[in-house]
């Protein structure tokens, strides 16, 4: 894999600078890792977008069943689905009016990885924004 990811300290600049989160698989299931990073990002202040055509809404805002439903720009996508969707996310998010694709710990793809680097995108894989933002303080 020929992944690279920004600096921690870009890593930093980006959370700083971000405002609105949509979260890609985030569950309604507090036990799940996404629905606990995705409250503890909702607390630091982040507006969360939930992207899960499951469930109806969760952390007290509507689901969206898809990226491409989200009205208007949207910071940082944060994903925590298997690595094989990515290529398909990768499609939707440059369609899209969002500056960071950000797949959650364990989670990378070179195609999809490729295609929005081709595209000029921010790209960052298999770092948990959770952590990061911890890091960031």
């Amino acid at each position: 894999m020929s992944i690279e990811n920004p600096s921690r300290e870009e890593m930093g600049k980006i959370l700083k600078k971000a405002n609105r989160v949509a979260v890609v698989g985030l569950s309604n299931n507090p036990e799940r890792t996404s629905y606990m990073i995705s409250e503890a990002m909702q607390k630091a202040g982040y507006e969360i977008i939930p992207v899960n055509p499951g469930i109806d809404e969760v952390l007290g805002v509507k689901a969206v069943p898809s990226l491409k439903e989200i009205k208007g720009h949207v910071d940082i996508v944060n994903i925590f689905r298997k690595s094989e969707y990515l290529p398909e996310l990768a499609k939707e998010f440059l369609e899209m009016d969002a500056d960071v694709f950000w797949a959650q710990l364990g989670v990378e793809n070179e195609e999809a990885y490729n295609l929005l680097k081709e595209n000029g995108k921010i790209v960052i894989m298999d770092r948990c924004i959770k952590v990061e933002h911890a890091l960031t303080k």
